[in-house]
């Protein structure tokens, strides 16, 4: 009993005791990249995807870069130097009413022609659309060939010239199954592209059996999932189908075309993959700032702003 109640006078006679940072610890505190504060670059991640061996000479090391904003997919080829990123070839999601396609810019299937769109217009501005024409018959499954200790993600390896090699780079997006990036890197690859992946990220791969439907994968691709939902709804709540694909029914587009409507925008992607030509602009000269009063003319405004309140007030107090 002793024991106890010394144990208990010691904890009632103890302080709290702030931990406080020394001056060591701010004169060695470093702050990070800004990029890295503002949480948009991962810079482990970038590390590995820019740092080419030195037995390459400093051949760049190209990348598949895929981001989604609020209205559209993004699709880009790009390589690091010393002062900043080049980009070989760009592709967007608002290019596709041009092949036929207007609505739904950012769903699986609009990223699938994306990342196709992307890759004929690269292999096409480097001179490999003959060679590498890439997977005509979209089923969902992972083409591959091995030669030697290599595989490359093409149907077949030409003798001469080898397909053009770009690795995935997602920022800082969540790498979950099913993921759109996913659709864009699927639509890359089946472009001619040689691109690592492998089928367990892609929608239809089960983690717990570690089996892969490709069928599930090529409804995705087709928009099977959008069609399934507006049959749904339709059914569901006419009043909310009508308000969510007003777009869709504008251009009289209906659950059951959405298949063929994505067939033939692959097919024109793969006809003409070029991108548009640049509208010249012209900006609107008819606008023109006011110009600034000056000091004399602002100390005039607000007197005249002044008498015109005490003339109102003298006219309320003679009434």
């Amino acid at each position: 009993s002793r024991g106890t109640s010394f144990h208990q006078t010691n904890f009632v006679n103890m302080t709290f005791v702030k931990l406080q940072k020394s001056k060591a610890y701010f004169k060695r505190y470093q702050v990070k990249f800004r990029r890295r504060r503002e949480g948009k670059t991962d810079y482990r991640q970038r590390k590995r995807l820019c740092c080419q061996a030195k037995n390459k000479y400093q051949s760049p090391k190209y990348r598949l870069v895929v981001r989604f904003t609020n209205k559209q997919v993004i699709c880009q080829i790009a390589y690091s130097l010393i002062d900043g990123d080049r980009i070989l070839t760009a592709a967007s999601s608002n290019e596709l009413p041009r092949y036929g396609l207007s609505v739904g810019l950012k769903n699986y299937a609009a990223a699938y022609c994306t990342g196709l769109l992307c890759a004929r217009r690269l292999l096409q501005k480097v001179g490999l659309d003959d060679v590498y024409e890439g997977n005509d018959e979209v089923d969902g499954n992972v083409v591959s060939t091995t030669i030697g200790k290599t595989t490359y993600y093409v149907d077949e390896v030409d003798e001469d010239k080898r397909p053009f090699r770009a690795l995935l780079d997602v920022g800082v997006k969540t790498t979950s199954t099913g993921c759109r990036i996913f659709g864009a890197l699927k639509g890359a690859a089946d472009g001619g592209l040689d691109i690592p992946h492998s089928e367990k990220r892609f929608p239809g791969y089960d983690r717990d059996s570690k089996e892969y439907d490709a069928d599930m994968h090529r409804e995705r691709i087709f928009g099977g999932h959008v069609g399934e939902y507006m049959e749904y709804l339709e059914e569901e709540d006419n009043t909310k189908y009508q308000a969510q694909f007003a777009a869709y029914l504008e251009e009289d587009i209906e659950a059951d075309g959405l298949e063929e409507l994505y067939e033939s925008v692959h097919e024109k992607i793969r006809e003409d993959p070029s991108p548009s030509e640049k509208k010249a602009f012209s900006p609107d000269k008819s606008f023109k700032r006011t110009a600034k009063l000056s000091i004399e003319e602002r100390k005039a405004r607000v007197q005249a702003k002044k008498d015109a309140k005490n003339a109102e007030l003298e006219a309320e107090d003679d009434e």
